[in-house]
């Protein structure tokens, strides 16, 4: 039984496609999910709200949004009818292929930065890209994998550039020793929440003190640590309650509590409702 939160995969290696589909849009606007295939998205009109990584984002038209493998995604909600452009690569297919050092390191630099503004005629092109892919995909099923490898390392070196002319890598290079720590955190956060809640495992990680860490987080975030390692915990809980049937004992378990009691409690505390009146809501 799945005690985690919900993961998004795929059985196939790609699948290339337009808009996303209802159900899937109506399961991860209200409860977040825990990416296990690579998405990229372009954007040729209207808006999608979300969250990535705990960091709220919209894309917009022209807008590229790449999420990688372990990206904690929730949408919020549509406007004007998205013309969205997707493609989807499952997590069985990117283990077998051999990136270069230059794309890894890009797909990590922009973990909490995924959403990439396009100039119009990059996305035009790729609008005629995604849209030649699906041409062929219905041509050809049985899509040979080293075209599939090829076409999404191409892909990724081409939105690198993208990223590159909008300036947006520089963010990272220009960013304060403040933003560093809290970025940082928040992805070790996303790493061991189901695990760790305490603000001195996360300073020891970083190298710097619990008070430095507290200080630092909420200077710059305006929230506390306790209340960003609470989101994702409190988050999971209520993917696990809405979408699974574990236990209420099971799931207090996944997000390791030491009994249901303190789950309820710790629940309580930041919903106002028990587990088990927000399951039955």
């Amino acid at each position: 039984m799945d005690k985690e939160l919900p993961k998004l995969d795929i059985p196939e290696d790609f699948v290339i496609g337009t808009g996303i589909p209802e159900n899937i849009l109506n399961l991860y606007k209200n409860y977040p999910c825990h990416l296990k295939a690579m998405v990229i998205v372009l954007c040729r009109g209207g808006i999608l709200h979300g969250t990535v990584n705990l960091h709220e984002t919209s894309v917009k038209k022209n807008d590229f949004i790449v999420l990688s493998p372990g990206s904690v995604l929730q949408l919020h909600k549509a406007e004007d009818n998205p013309i969205l452009f997707v493609g989807v690569f499952s997590s069985k297919f990117l283990s077998s292929i051999n990136l270069p050092k230059t794309l890894i390191e890009f797909l990590f630099r922009i973990k909490t930065t995924p959403t990439i503004p396009a100039p119009e005629e990059y996305a035009e092109a790729y609008e005629i890209l995604y849209q030649g892919l699906i041409k062929l995909n219905e041509l050809n099923t049985n899509c040979d994998q080293e075209i599939t490898k090829s076409i999404l390392t191409g892909m990724l070196f081409r939105i690198k550039e993208i990223y590159k002319i909008q300036n947006c890598v520089a963010k990272h290079s220009t960013e304060t020793r403040n933003q560093t720590i809290v970025r940082e955190f928040g992805e070790l956060v996303i790493q061991h929440y189901t695990r760790e809640r305490n603000i001195a495992f996360y300073a020891r990680k970083l190298n710097i003190t619990p008070t430095h860490l507290s200080n630092t987080v909420k200077q710059t975030t305006g929230k506390t640590v306790i209340t960003i390692i609470a989101e994702l915990v409190i988050n999971d809980a209520k993917a696990q309650l809405k979408s699974t049937t574990n236990s209420i004992n099971e799931i207090a378990e996944s997000l390791n509590f030491a009994n249901v009691s303190f789950f309820g409690k710790y629940f309580k505390r930041y919903v106002g409702m028990s587990p088990a009146s927000y399951r039955n809501l």
